[in-house]
């Protein structure tokens, strides 16, 4: 039985654990795989969180206007 030799980039591979190569070859197949959004749900989806961003806003903005209206009754 003949023994198998490690090339240069798996003995890197096992001894840092770590591949610069093998990483960017992974990461690009992963990003083949993305689903990417089209320009109008984009638009579209961006427009919700602002909105929903800036009526918490406001909520907070009146909650808080609330409590230092009731603290300047109190005291």
């Amino acid at each position: 039985m003949a023994k198998k030799t490690k090339t240069e980039s798996e003995t890197q591979s096992t001894e840092s654990g770590f591949n610069v190569a093998t990483f960017f070859d992974d990461t690009k197949e992963e990003l083949g795989k993305v689903v990417w959004p089209s320009r109008q749900q984009l638009i579209s989806e961006s427009a919700a969180v602002l909105l929903m961003v800036i009526l918490s806003a406001t909520l907070i903005y009146l909650v808080d206007g609330l409590f230092v209206w009731v603290s300047k009754q109190v005291f």
